[in-house]
Order: C-alpha cells, then structure tokens, then sequence
C-alpha cells in the first residue's frame, strides 16, 4: 500500500522552485519529489531538464522542446484582464535531483463578473498550432509521476477542470485511478519507420501510392519541367523559406474544391510565433523548410523538424497552379528520402486521418486525451456552460453572438 504524506496548502506562484516540494516513496524507484515552477526564469532554469527527458523517452515531437514552450509562453500567454494565465509547470525528482518527470501545465482564469473559473491544460493549448501536448516522463516512471502527480492536484481546491493530452496508455491509466476522466477519442499520429535505402521504402508502398509518385515526377517531366529540391536549416535560409511558406499555405487555404484548409497562421501573434519558433530552433539545428522549386520559383512548401533521429513534417503550402502535378506529394517524398540520406529513424506525419497520411503505410500512434472535472457542483455545471457556450461559438449561431462576444475568450 502506498503512503502518500500530508500536502501542504497551495503556495502562491511567486514561490522559488525548490521551495515547493513534496515527497512520493516509490514502489520500485525509491524516494520522489515534487516542485512547482510558475515562472519564466524557473522556465528557463529548466532547460538541462527537458533536454535529458526528451532524450531518454525518445520524444520526436518539437511541441515538447524547451524553446518551444518559452516561445509559446511569450506570445500566446493570455494577460488580459478577464483571461488570465499562468505557468504550472511541475517537476517530478528522484533522489539524485535527476528530473523524470516534467508536466506542463498553462494554468488559466476567465473572468464572469465576481465568478472566476480556473482550468488547466498542457502548456500549448493554441489553435492547431502545437499539434500534440503532453508531459515529458522518463520511461518507467509513468505511475510514480501519474500517483505524485495525482495527490498534489487532489489536494488543490483552486482549479475547476483539467484538459488532459497527449498521454501514453500506462500514464493516463495511472492518472485516472478513480475513473475520474471523461475520455475522448484519441490523438492519432501517422509515424513512418525509415529503412536504411529510398529503393528499400520505396518497394515496400502500395501499389497505389507507387503508382501516384511516378506521376508526380513523369508528370512535370512530359510538360518539360524540372524541379529543384531545397532544404532550408541555417538561420539565414529559414528567415527567407519561412516567408515562403507563408505566402502558400495562405494560398492553400484559399483553395476550393477538395479538401478545405484552414490557415493556421492567419494572424499576426501565429505569424510572429512561427518565425521566432523557426528561428530559434534553426539555431539548435531542428528546424527543416523543405522547398520545392520549378523554373526558380517555389511552388510548394513545408515545415519540419528534426528532433533527435526523428523528422516530424509540420504544416504545408501549395501555388494552386500546381496542383494538377501533385506538388505536394513529392515534397513529401523528397523530405522522406532527406530523412533516409540523414540516417534517420522515423517520420511523423503529424496527427489526424487522412488520406495523405495512411497512404504511406504509416503506422497510428493513439495519445489519450481526456477531461477531469472536479466533483464540486461549481466546477461541473461552469464546465457544462463552458462546453455549451464553446459549441454555439463553433456553429457561429447568430441570435447568440452578441451573448457570445462577451464570454471571455483568448483574443487568438
């Protein structure tokens, strides 16, 4: 049976780190601590530690990265004055003050009058932009962290809900001991194993997807064509390749017919977000732009990153009069023989089903995602109100826009 100890009352979130921390005895890995960073300076202090994590759970997300969450803190933190957030980001420590466990939390406060409800979500929680949120924890850990974890929320009466995401299966089963979670489907993402040749992957797709490459590349030859392939990574090459980006994914979304795209950098914070984001992890050697030009123009465009031995292929963009040629497709192709010549071992294709995705033969990975509402009439009717009012906003009915513009909302 496990002992938990007494926790003490919520500390305030201008406490130091290491001032605030609690202790777990393990089952197996011994004696546990907990510490709550609530600020950017603990933030950053934090680097060594996420670095170490991402390389032992052999994290190939960019979305967990030290720099992506600073990035993400300085342009989306919401300080307004009926939304406002704060950093929760907890640390789990073993004995020899080694982090296993980081979990990420942007702790936020809306504002109805004199009721304040307080929710707390995977630090990222933005409009598509960080595809996949979730904790960093060293494998094998997962329940002392999930049990540690679990008895300090429990004892903090301030949040109403928890959004809970990208969760490996023994993690959210560990969290969820008292069936408390309202799951969802989950997050699927489409990975990609690289063997060590392109004839190798290239022989081992589908008839289909063979047979759609050979018209990608016979296609532009027979017209007279030739394209160029470009991989943009040095600082200077991503500025430029950012802006290209932007210009064809913005072109993409205007496209009709087909599959809609919705442009995710369609405002000045997402724009300004990307190229800080870009930039910053150009200089670490992790951002990948992957250009496709033809007669010196680019004509398609794709964002990647390539975190430890794994490329995860971000958001993309296409000219329109290019379609016909399937532009996209042999970006897609050419970034995967990039991944081969670079000795990588996977691609992710990024999350969500489609065609575009499990027409390579990649395999889902499923990440839990779920809700966990405090048992206080309070918090469960705020949250029903809050999933209501979130489902009239998305069907943009128009006798409730008015009532609807004055909820409080991020200003994305």
């Amino acid at each position: 049976m496990l002992a938990l100890p007494l926790l003490r009352e919520p500390v305030s979130r201008a406490m130091p780190l290491h001032n605030n921390v609690e202790t777990l005895v393990g089952r197996t890995r011994g004696a546990l601590g907990i510490e709550l960073a609530s600020s950017v300076s603990e933030l950053e202090r934090l680097r060594p530690d996420y670095e170490r994590l991402h390389r032992i759970a052999n994290n190939g997300f960019p979305f967990a990265l030290h720099d992506w969450h600073v990035t993400w803190w300085k342009h989306f933190a919401s300080r307004g004055r009926r939304v406002v957030d704060a950093l929760r980001i907890y640390v789990v420590r073993d004995r020899a003050q080694r982090a296993v466990g980081i979990v990420p939390f942007v702790e936020t406060d809306r504002h109805f009058g004199p009721l304040v409800v307080r929710t707390l979500a995977l630090l990222g929680p933005d409009p598509y932009i960080s595809e996949l949120r979730g904790p960093l924890i060293e494998p094998g850990y997962e329940d002392d962290v999930a049990r540690l974890l679990r008895a300090r929320l429990s004892a903090d009466a301030r949040w109403d809900w928890i959004l809970w995401t990208g969760l490996n299966e023994r993690f959210a089963r560990a969290l969820d001991d008292g069936n408390r979670m309202q799951w969802a489907e989950p997050t699927l993402d489409y990975e990609l194993d690289l063997p060590s040749t392109w004839e190798a992957f290239r022989g081992g797709l589908k008839r289909n997807i063979r047979e759609s490459l050979r018209h990608c590349y016979n296609s532009l030859k027979r017209d007279g064509y030739e394209f160029e392939f470009e991989v943009a990574s040095k600082p200077v090459d991503v500025s430029r390749a950012v802006e290209q980006f932007l210009a064809l994914h913005s072109m993409r979304a205007e496209m009709t017919g087909g599959i809609p795209h919705r442009d995710r950098f369609d405002t000045p914070k997402s724009k300004e977000f990307l190229r800080d984001i870009a930039l910053r992890l150009s200089a670490r050697g992790v951002t990948r732009v992957f250009l496709l030009k033809i007669r010196g123009q680019v004509v398609a465009a794709r964002m990647g990153f390539v975190v430890g031995r794994s490329l995860y292929l971000y958001f993309s963009g296409y000219d329109a009069a290019w379609r016909k040629y399937s532009v996209m497709t042999t970006v897609v192709a050419e970034a995967i023989r990039y991944g081969i010549d670079q000795k990588l071992s996977r691609v992710s294709l990024s999350v969500g089903t489609d065609v575009s995705k499990t027409r390579w033969g990649a395999r889902p990975v499923a990440w839990a995602e779920g809700v966990e509402c405090r048992a206080s009439i309070r918090s469960q009717i705020a949250h029903a109100a809050y999933q209501r009012a979130s489902v009239w906003r998305e069907k943009r009915a128009p006798a409730l826009t008015t009532m609807l513009d004055l909820l409080p909302k991020r200003g994305w």
